[in-house]
């Protein structure tokens, strides 16, 4: 089993920052992808950015320019910079991950618990 927890959530007004970071644990042989999705609230679950491997990125159209995702792959961690926040960056922000686990090397497919994200003044 993998196992993501996220961290860096919280309340901030419009215009500030906030970062997110997501630690994967557990049999994990080698991640591939890891990335953040949100999901507002009446709203489908939608991909924020991703990260493949070291360096390649994807973010969406909205958050570009204001968002930046890394990762340190001796942690299994991924990091989302948010800056420059809007009142419709408000939601649940998820991490995921999709890899290999060691013995038996299989595929998975991971989610984290999600952190709340509000910008409000």
């Amino acid at each position: 089993q993998v196992q993501l927890v996220e961290s860096g959530g919280g309340l901030v007004q419009p215009g500030g920052s906030l970062r997110l970071s997501c630690s994967a644990s557990g049999r994990i042989f080698s991640i591939n992808t890891m990335g953040w999705y949100r999901q507002a609230p009446g709203k489908e679950r939608e991909l924020v950015a991703a990260i493949i491997r070291r360096d390649i990125t994807n973010y969406a159209d909205s958050v570009k320019g204001r968002f930046t995702i890394s990762r340190d792959n001796a942690k299994n961690t991924v990091y989302l910079q948010m800056n420059s926040l809007k009142p419709e960056d408000t939601a649940v922000y998820y991490c995921n991950a999709d890899g290999v686990t060691t013995a038996p090397r299989v595929t998975f497919k991971a989610w984290g618990q999600g952190t709340q994200v509000t910008v409000s003044s």
